[in-house]
């Protein structure tokens, strides 16, 4: 019993770790990994990088996505599409069209 109560702050910690670090990161991916999966052509997008622009289309070979900017159109990697900021782009545009 002595060896248990020796061992339990650091398994406490184990447990911490998992529940506020290791749990909400896999959960993150999850849902990054759902958001490129769902993408669709139309839809309006960031990149991590900041380029704004429109889904053209996909290429399924390269698992990469063409955008359609000011420029020209471009190709992106699926990954580099970010989640939070094209999910806020398109309700600012969901919300311009009720009006």
């Amino acid at each position: 019993m002595d060896q248990l109560t020796q061992f339990a702050p650091i398994i406490l910690m184990f447990v911490v770790v998992y529940f506020f670090m290791i749990r909400p990161q896999m959960k993150k991916a999850k849902q990054e990994k759902t958001f490129a999966a769902e993408l669709k052509k139309g839809d309006r997008v960031i990149t991590k990088s900041g380029m704004h622009g429109k889904i053209v289309d996909f290429s399924e070979k390269n698992n990469s996505v063409i955008i359609e900017t000011g420029a020209g159109k471009i190709t992106f990697d699926r990954s580099s599409i970010s989640m939070e900021m094209s999910q806020k782009l398109n309700e600012s545009a969901k919300d311009k069209d009720k009006k």
